[in-house]
């Protein structure tokens, strides 16, 4: 499981947000309005990709210091109630010449769990797994063929809960190309890539809500022309965001 016994100071933005003392629900609306909020990253103000590396790379590592919020979907479906599996993804940070972007995932339509989804190319954990930078360098090259060689892990995000009981930590890493890809067809149904600067905009998130089994539930989504990132992934790319952007006291 990730760890959760890491301390964070008492001036976290998100920890004093009334919203976190409500109900899950709560949990998402306060991460959406604190993101909004919050100054743009001047990640995007540094000209070189050395220089935006070598930001990354210093945020994540003070990141890594304090126990981030953990969220989750709000609800768990029919018989995932008392179940929950770690597991691990990995947020691709592609330095491509045209400027970073973030890779993901198009998922089969005939997974059992989060058909037809845009993901993060990651899995459950497995006991010979050595920490989820682990499971989610495995589980990228055994889904889309991404080989570790190419991948530099930045450092790890607060976990999310989803709907079918997994405790996914969302693991940052820079890829530097050129690499080659081969996609599982029983997995992956397409591979591809936003910028960077268009999914590290609050602004491009909205909230929407669907009936679940006869309850109103509230998801975040993020369009992208012809994509709909949604769900548990618009979520993990937010609070990627708000680690890079809320201030930290030292």
């Amino acid at each position: 499981m990730p760890d959760t016994d890491r301390r964070r100071p008492s001036g976290h933005p998100l920890l004093n947000h009334p919203g976190l003392r409500g109900s899950p629900e709560l949990d998402r609306a306060a991460l959406l309005d604190i993101a909004r909020a919050l100054p743009p990253l001047p990640l995007f103000e540094n000209a070189s990709a050395a220089a935006q590396k070598t930001w990354l790379t210093q945020r994540m590592e003070r990141l890594q210091t304090l126990r981030l919020p953990h969220l989750n979907d709000g609800h768990r479906l029919p018989g995932r109630e008392d179940r929950t599996t770690p597991a691990a993804v990995l947020i691709p940070i592609v330095n491509r010449p045209g400027g970073l972007t973030m890779l993901l995932t198009q998922r089969s339509d005939t997974l059992p769990d989060h058909p037809g989804q845009i993901s993060f190319p990651g899995g459950r954990q497995e006991a010979t797994d050595r920490s989820p930078a682990h499971t989610a360098l495995r589980e990228s090259q055994e889904e889309i063929g991404l080989a570790e060689q190419h991948v530099e892990i930045l450092g790890q995000v607060g976990y999310y809960e989803t709907v079918t009981g997994y405790a996914v930590t969302p693991v940052v890493g820079w890829v530097e190309p050129p690499f080659e890809l081969c996609a599982d067809p029983v997995e992956v149904a397409s591979v591809f890539e936003v910028p960077l600067s268009f999914v590290l905009d609050p602004g491009n998130f909205i909230q929407r809500q669907r009936e679940v089994a006869g309850k109103v539930r509230h998801f975040f989504a993020c369009p992208y022309g012809e994509r709909y990132i949604w769900g548990a992934t618009a979520a993990m790319i937010l609070l990627f965001y708000y680690g890079l952007a809320a201030p930290i006291e030292p």
